[in-house]
């Protein structure tokens, strides 16, 4: 038997099977039934006390199929949890300074610019201002990887539990 090498092999097709109970039909009827409109006074930020989230296309709500949209308000001198997912994410910045922290490099943003989350990249969001809270407007193709079963996520180092040390008492900004 000739000794065969990796690189002589035929390349191979990495997919899952992708089945269950899915009639077209039934689910445009689903998506069109549901609001079109959502009011962010109806959606409470969650989270804290140094990262806030307000999820306005979440994939357990059923609302989208490949889309998952969320505000993120971090306290002043806030941070989030260290973590990575299998699934890209776009940060638009709203306002405020910070930087990413992405494989152990550092990346600077500020209000205006778009931070983009590569698929598999250990990453933590960080507000650079110790005064002043930072908001960002997150994108991501989440559903569509729970729909592949290919969500893979890890918290690596978990949200802080305490304020940061100019956030005590910081609440995000509701009415915005």
């Amino acid at each position: 038997m000739a000794q065969q090498h990796f690189e002589q092999r035929k390349d191979r097709v990495f997919l899952r099977a992708i089945q269950g109970e899915y009639n077209l039909k039934d689910e445009l009827r689903r998506l069109r039934s549901l609001p079109r409109v959502r009011r962010a006074e109806n959606i409470r930020f969650i989270d804290g006390p140094q990262a806030f989230s307000r999820h306005y296309i979440h994939p357990e709500d059923g609302l989208g199929q490949t889309l998952h949209l969320h505000l993120e308000e971090y306290a002043p001198g806030g941070r989030s949890q260290m973590h990575f997912h299998v699934n890209e994410a776009i940060f638009y910045i709203l306002d405020g300074k910070g930087f990413e922290v992405h494989d152990g490099v550092r990346y600077e943003w500020e209000a205006g610019d778009v931070a983009v989350v590569p698929n598999h990249t250990v990453h933590q969001h960080n507000n650079a201002d110790s005064q002043r809270p930072a908001r960002v407007l997150v994108m991501k193709t989440k559903p569509m990887f729970i729909f592949m079963n290919m969500l893979f996520q890890k918290t690596v180092i978990p949200r802080p539990k305490e304020p940061s040390p100019n956030g005590q008492g910081f609440v995000p900004r509701e009415d915005e």
